[in-house]
């Protein structure tokens, strides 16, 4: 199982980038980013199901952020507007199968089974 993040960069702030992930390996029922800024942990950015109709977003990014899903290609996308030096961060991209994926655990880590190496976001204001 691989989940290949990419997409990452340094962008000033009000700037935008996109970031993706391309899983593989098994299918996945729904799908997840989150991010870690230095010295602080790991928290949910956003969520969807496969099918494209369950989506969440955290409070902080919801009306800039949106994740997306190309079912041509496998792979999901992370459209980040408008970034702030607040959403420096290394991003990763999680995935997984089970039944936990609840709308009051959908933000959880313990609910993603798998999860890529993460991709640096740093936003310079």
């Amino acid at each position: 199982v691989q989940l290949q993040a990419s997409g990452g960069g340094l962008v000033q702030a009000g700037g935008s980038l996109r970031l993706s992930c391309a899983p593989s390996g098994r299918t996945f029922s729904y799908v997840g980013w989150f991010r870690q800024a230095p010295g602080k942990e790991r928290e949910f950015v956003a969520t969807m199901n496969w099918r494209g109709d369950r989506i969440r977003y955290a409070d902080s990014v919801k009306g800039r952020f949106t994740i997306s899903r190309d079912n041509v290609k496998n792979t999901v996308y992370l459209q980040m507007n408008r970034l702030k030096p607040e959403d420096t961060a290394v991003y990763y991209c999680a995935a997984g199968a089970g039944t936990n994926y609840t709308s009051s655990h959908y933000h959880l880590l313990r609910v993603y089974d798998y999860w890529g190496q993460g991709t640096q976001v740093t936003v310079s204001s």
